[in-house]
């Protein structure tokens, strides 16, 4: 009885150590449960937080694009509207230069003291200011400047290439020279600055500019020009002694043409278009050229001749 009351014991705490364990593992089980299950809903919620991620990245590179595209738009739009400036300003300045008035030329003539100029415009002599900008001391007489509607210098030319051709008779005192304009006219001019440092010698053709009265240019003469006498010589034939021959001669080749044209196209006979009169210094050569050129002045009744007809020759 005792051994069964022994049996009884152990076989009640082997129950209850198996009621024990097994409430344990019941109780283990719920734990590792409600684990599983946080761990499921943290995972739930990294899986919404990556699918946001996700989206937002998405809608960024989506800005992005879009924020580019802008960019560029903007910088077109810029280029745009910086040619369309340019347009702008450049028919600003076209409307500008064409509805600005007109400007006026003038002739520079002298400086004054007090920093004014005088310059000559439509003949008018005129007491103008200059631009800031000019130089008083380069200005020189007789060269064109620019004025504006104030009429002020506000630009400084060179010297004008057309005028009259006058032939200088004198050089007078205070850079003045006298010149001979057409049908003998005489004038009084200024001389410009250019021929200031030029050698002038009486019968030089200079470049006349009415305007202001200046001589501004020493011009080339022609070969016709040299070759025609302003006066008529005052030398006949009784002037030369000794030399009837030539004179004959002469005459025949030079006078009977120039007198007679009429006959000559009649006979169909071709006049000499020169003499050519050669021997030492001293013969009489200029004399007979002097002679032939006064007795066709006369037998014509003109008082400038040319003497291209005859020359001579050492």
């Amino acid at each position: 009885m005792a051994e069964s009351k022994g049996s009884s014991g152990r076989i009640r705490s082997f129950r209850d150590s198996v009621k024990r364990l097994t409430k344990s593992l019941s109780d283990g089980d719920g734990v590792v449960t409600h684990k599983n299950d946080e761990h499921a809903r943290e995972v739930e919620k990294l899986r919404i937080q990556i699918q946001s991620m996700e989206e937002e990245i998405r809608r960024l590179y989506q800005s992005r694009y879009q924020l580019e595209q802008t960019t560029k738009q903007n910088e077109k739009l810029v280029a745009t509207l910086q040619e369309a400036k340019s347009q702008i300003e450049t028919l600003r300045a076209e409307v500008e230069k064409l509805t600005a008035p007109p400007s006026t030329y003038g002739i520079f003539s002298s400086l004054d003291t007090d920093g004014t100029g005088n310059v000559y415009v439509s003949g008018r002599k005129m007491k103008v200011s200059l631009h800031p900008s000019i130089k008083a001391k380069s200005l020189r007489k007789g060269q064109e400047v620019i004025l504006n509607e104030a009429l002020n210098v506000i630009e400084v030319r060179g010297f004008d290439v057309q005028g009259e051709v006058v032939r200088l008779k004198d050089v007078l005192e205070g850079n003045r020279a006298l010149v001979t304009l057409h049908f003998d006219e005489e004038k009084v001019a200024e001389l410009g600055e250019p021929l200031l440092s030029e050698r002038l010698s009486v019968g030089d053709h200079l470049l006349y500019d009415p305007r202001s009265g200046c001589v501004i240019e020493k011009l080339p003469k022609s070969e016709a020009e040299e070759l025609v006498l302003e006066e008529v010589p005052d030398v006949d034939y009784e002037h030369i002694g000794g030399l009837q021959k030539e004179i004959e001669q002469v005459r025949d080749a030079v006078e009977l043409p120039f007198l007679y044209p009429q006959i000559f196209s009649n006979y169909k006979l071709s006049a000499p278009k020169g003499v050519s009169l050669y021997g030492p210094p001293g013969c009489g050569k200029t004399l007979i050229a002097k002679a032939v050129a006064s007795s066709i002045a006369k037998s014509s009744g003109i008082s400038r001749i040319n003497n291209s007809a005859a020359t001579s020759s050492m």
